[in-house]
This record gives C-alpha cells, sequence and structure tokens, in this order.
C-alpha cells in the first residue's frame, strides 16, 4: 500500500467544513469543497509519490497495468480503473440528474461527437453511504402521492401533470415531459403560483426549499415526484441506470463506476436535455430507495450492489485488537474516515488518519489486513 492523495472539486454546492473538518484542516475552507476523488478518473486524479514528485494514478495505470489492474481486470474493463471513490459533501442541492446504462452510453458516445451528452462510453451507477444526517431525492414515488401532493396546492395550470399521474405509472413520461417542458416565459410565475399556495407538510417544505435556490426551475415540481429520502449515518442510496435522483445536503462516501455521463432534469443553470433525459430514464417505481449495511464479519458491513465495477466495505477496528483481514481482490483503495489505521497488502503498509487514503496494486493478492483503531472504508472492483 501507498499512500494517495486525492483531488478536491469545487463545485458551489460545496460545503465549507465537512471535507477540511474529515482532514483536520481549518474552518471554514477558503471556499467551497464539493467532492474529494480518490480514483483514476482522468477529470481529476489522484497521485503517489514518485521520488518526492506527485505522479498520477492513470499514468501509472497506463504505465503497468498488468502490475496495478491484474489481466482479468484489464480483459473486462480496459486499462482503466472502473471505480470511483469519493467524499461528497453537499451544502446546497445538486442538479436533479439520471445516468445511461452500459448499452446506452456506448451508443450515445459514438453519436454524441460534440460530447454534451455522453463523454464517455461508460455506464454510471452509483452508490452512496451517510456519513451525517443526509438529504435526497431518489427514484420515483407511487404516482397517486405525487399527484395528491400537487393537486394540493390547487394551481390549475399543473392540471395536466396532475391528470397524467392519475394514470399511474404510464403517466410518469408524460408528467416529467410537461413540466421539464414548461414555457421557459412562464416558469417562473409557475413556480410562485405555488409558493402562494397555503399547503403546508413534508411536500410544500421540500418546495419551498427547493426554490430558495431555483425560483425559476421547474425541477422544484419534478421533485415532487420522487421519493425525498433522509439518510442516517451508514445507510445508503443505490442509484442504477436510468433513475432520476438528486442529493440535496450532507456528507457521504460515494463509490460509482468512474464516468462522467451525466444527463440533467433541472435544479441546475446547466443545460438540460430533455428528450434525451426521458429517453434513458426508467419510469418505474423505485419501492425501497433505502438500503441497510449487510454485515460480512466482526466489524465489516458492505452495501450490495449488481455491478461488477466496484465493491464497498466499512471496517470498524477495535483497539488492541488483531486487526481485520479482508480477502478482497485488488487493485485497493483504502480511506480513513476516523482513527489511526495500520493498512498492510503483504507487500508495504501505510499509517492513515482521519481524510487519508491509500491504494493498493493488483499485484498484492494477498488479504488486506487493516490494524490500529478506527474506520476505514475499502473499495475494489466488484469483480467475483
Amino acid at each position: 500500500m501507498e499512500l494517495l492523495q486525492g483531488r478536491i472539486r469545487d463545485y458551489a454546492w460545496g460545503s465549507r467544513t465537512a471535507i477540511a473538518e474529515l482532514q483536520g484542516r481549518p474552518v471554514p475552507s477558503d471556499g467551497p469543497e464539493a467532492e474529494l476523488w480518490l480514483g483514476a478518473h482522468p477529470g481529476a486524479p489522484a497521485t503517489v509519490d514518485r521520488d518526492g514528485s506527485p505522479v498520477s494514478l492513470t499514468e501509472l495505470l497506463v504505465a503497468e497495468p498488468a502490475h496495478w489492474l491484474g489481466e482479468r481486470l484489464v480483459g473486462r474493463f480496459g486499462i482503466r480503473l472502473p471505480f470511483l471513490l469519493k467524499v461528497l459533501a453537499a451544502e446546497t442541492p445538486l442538479s436533479l440528474q439520471a445516468h445511461p446504462d452500459a448499452e446506452q452510453a456506448r451508443a450515445g458516445h459514438a453519436a454524441d461527437g460534440e460530447r454534451v451528452n455522453y463523454v464517455d462510453p461508460y455506464h454510471k451507477p452509483e452508490l452512496l453511504v451517510a456519513l451525517s444526517e443526509f438529504d435526497a431525492l431518489c427514484g420515483f414515488r407511487p404516482p397517486a402521492e405525487s399527484a395528491a401532493a400537487i393537486a394540493a396546492f390547487g394551481v390549475p395550470a399543473l392540471d395536466p401533470v396532475v391528470a397524467a399521474l392519475r394514470t399511474g405509472p404510464a403517466g410518469l413520461r408524460e408528467a416529467v415531459r410537461l413540466l421539464l417542458s414548461w414555457p421557459k416565459a412562464e416558469r417562473a410565475g409557475l413556480v410562485a403560483d405555488v409558493l402562494a399556495a397555503e399547503v403546508t407538510g413534508a411536500d410544500a417544505a421540500l418546495v419551498r426549499g427547493l426554490a430558495v435556490d431555483y425560483p425559476a426551475d421547474p425541477g422544484v415540481l419534478v421533485a415532487l415526484l420522487l421519493h425525498h429520502v433522509r439518510l442516517a449515518p451508514g445507510e445508503a442510496i443505490w442509484m442504477p441506470a436510468g433513475n432520476l435522483h438528486a442529493y440535496l445536503r450532507g456528507a457521504g462516501v460515494e463509490i460509482m463506476a468512474a464516468s462522467d455521463n451525466v444527463l440533467r432534469g433541472g435544479l441546475t443553470p446547466k443545460r438540460v436535455d430533455v428528450d434525451e433525459l426521458l429517453r434513458v430514464l426508467r419510469f418505474e417505481v423505485l419501492a425501497e430507495p433505502v438500503v441497510a449495511p449487510v454485515p460480512v464479519a466482526p466489524g465489516v458491513v458492505t452495501w450490495p450492489v449488481p455491478v461488477e465495477d466496484f465493491a464497498l466495505h466499512r471496517v470498524e477496528v477495535a483497539a488492541g485488537g488483531p486487526g481485520t483481514r479482508l480477502a478482497l481482490p485488488g487493485p485497493r483503495v483504502v480511506l480513513c474516515r476516523a482513527g489511526k489505521l495500520a493498512v498492510d497488502d503483504g507487500v508495504s503498509s501505510v499509517v492513515l488518519g482521519p481524510g487519508q487514503a491509500a491504494v493498493g496494486t493488483a499485484a498484492a493478492s494477498g488479504p488486506l489486513v487493516i490494524g490500529g483503531e478506527g474506520e476505514a472504508f475499502v473499495a475494489t472492483c466488484g469483480l467475483n
């Protein structure tokens, strides 16, 4: 194992405290810190030290693919780390968005010569595990609930949306299309009419909260079609392809397939391609958006997901014990959440404090041993 220096992305919605506190830096930070990237994605590759100079993990994978990735991963995914581990810290809402499946991504990338929708040919399923209380929108809820929520505002212009939702799941597509295609000149007035209604409750509070940042965005009403979940630390949400979602507030550890393909649907000043989003979305009710941790060994839990690109484990190590042994294949990325941990892959070991990370190669085929006292997240490929 060797130390891995992550890259911080300063998106405007980021927190000025969460990542800095994790890493033991002064707070507030100089500006928003939205994500800490711990991987080899070309958009912001993490680095390791080579003779006193930082070298990107991407460069190392290309130079020695068999050593870093192993023949099996190269054969399945090519010369690339198929997963990206992040710490995410949202102070204000992110955009409503969805991601394509693998076939859609390949076809879209081949056809999208200007790379406005498909910047790479990979899918982007995601798993987010809450580190703090975390608010999110995730997946369509039963259309009858959404119809009642929107009808309660008593805005006649929204009657066609309500009517579509009352037809059941088949009407979800039309409801989303109507809202996202609303004439731009009328959007601020529509949101203002909704806000003027004397309605209370969770749905009204959600709309009013989102409208603070997006007073002319129909995405504040699309939000009413989705589950509004509040995760406790350790709970997770799984976001497969075609699942409309948005993070609202909180800190979490996120692992995903290494891709930048995002189709936005509102709550953003960025481009929204309604037709392409409608083509990618899965208009199905998500029965249960929250994923509970599953124990797999003493002090070790995981959140099973049906993809080969990644797997995530959380390890809690008690002081004075023999440490935790994990028979997980390399390459492996380890993030220390708390405490002081010694991480050994049988080739070399490193000591990590909060917010520090390490990476090990596929050539280190022995078990990963984590000792000391504290908590860590371990990211690996999900190939069995």
